[in-house]
């Protein structure tokens, strides 16, 4: 075999090596939803694009993963959440296994046009769905439905770019706190997925729900290159969050993301960075801040710079939450990665 394609393959040897050295898992808890800082507690995202390496980095996971969030519901061009097709046929084909943990089924604000394309985060369909009460209302409905025909122990609400408009932010709270109030009613957990730059003191969230931060894209297709997280990034956005009301979760970010100069960026897995540096014959260098890992290659001309996150990367943004007293770590997302069962 050719010299590039014998380093691919090394790398891929060494991954499937560390991966079968090591094990994993996931716990959960009452609908109560009561405050835990003493033991950690660990969920993971299963995407509906990446179920079947999500589902080699699950089962690598084992015992070391509490809750399992199947992610995601969304809406389609009437405004009516769907649970894509893939999703539940995955679900269906897990449970014939043994369940360790408890699970949840995402909702996103994600919308699809009539020609199938879709809107990422799109904050007016939830404009139309908070309009008045009675639409919140069929709105909540919906999603207990959903929750309960597929079986899941709990819903997870991940509506983003909420805090652009002040007025949908408020009718997110009030719809967060009604939502609530029929999820115990119905016997189902409840966790709210924010947003770093959410306003925590003053938004008026109540106690009740595990309230989960994002700890991520503080670089990534917005900006120029960098981490995806750092200290001081995570460090401040913890002492932020300390005005939530109840049990608190840290979002880790696994992956990262390239640019070029020639204007494209998009994301990475680990497995892909990896391939990609050795593909171009280059080492990572690891940034001191972040404990991400760097390169750059060039390609036709074009110059790319990389930075992503390992475990060493993620164990270490774990360790700068640990130290503020949070141990509850979820992480975005499962496919790609290499050792995710040597996570701390």
């Amino acid at each position: 075999m050719s010299g590039i394609v014998g380093k691919i393959f090394k790398v891929a040897i060494v991954a499937a090596v560390f991966a079968s050295l090591i094990g994993c898992n996931y716990n959960g808890q009452s609908a109560g939803n009561a405050v835990t800082n003493g033991s950690a507690k660990r969920s993971a995202w299963l995407a509906y694009w990446d179920l079947d390496t999500g589902e080699k980095d699950l089962t690598r996971l084992g015992k070391k993963l509490d809750q399992l969030s199947y992610f995601g519901a969304y809406f389609d061009k009437d405004d009516r959440i769907f649970i894509p097709r893939e999703l539940s046929d995955k679900k269906s084909e897990l449970n014939q296994k043994q369940k360790q943990y408890k699970i949840y089924l995402t909702f996103v604000n994600d919308k699809q046009n009539p020609d199938g394309s879709v809107v990422m985060k799109d904050i007016e369909v939830l404009r139309r769905l908070f309009s008045d009460e009675a639409a919140m209302e069929k709105h909540i409905d919906d999603i207990i439905d959903l929750t309960l025909q597929g079986g899941y122990d709990g819903i997870e609400i991940d509506y983003e770019r909420i805090w652009k408009d002040e007025e949908i932010g408020q009718s997110f709270v009030a719809f967060a706190n009604k939502l609530y109030s029929k999820a115990l009613k119905n016997n189902l957990q409840l966790r709210l997925v924010l947003e770093p730059g959410t306003p925590f003191s003053t938004a008026g969230f109540s106690r009740g729900p595990e309230y989960v931060v994002m700890f991520y894209n503080l670089y990534g297709l917005h900006s120029a290159p960098g981490p995806k997280a750092n200290k001081e990034f995570i460090q401040k956005t913890l002492t932020r969050m300390e005005a939530l009301p109840s049990e608190k979760s840290v979002a880790l970010s696994t992956g990262g993301c390239l640019w070029g100069d020639n204007g494209e960026k998009r994301f990475l897995t680990e497995i892909e960075a990896k391939t990609l540096a050795a593909t171009y014959d280059v080492e990572a260098t690891r940034d001191a801040d972040s404990q991400c890992l760097v390169f750059e290659y060039q390609d036709k001309g074009v110059s790319y710079q990389v930075w992503y996150a390992d475990v060493k990367t993620v164990n270490y943004w774990i360790a700068i939450a640990k130290e503020q007293g949070i141990n509850n770590i979820s992480l975005w997302r499962l496919g790609g990665n290499v050792v995710i069962n040597k996570l701390k």
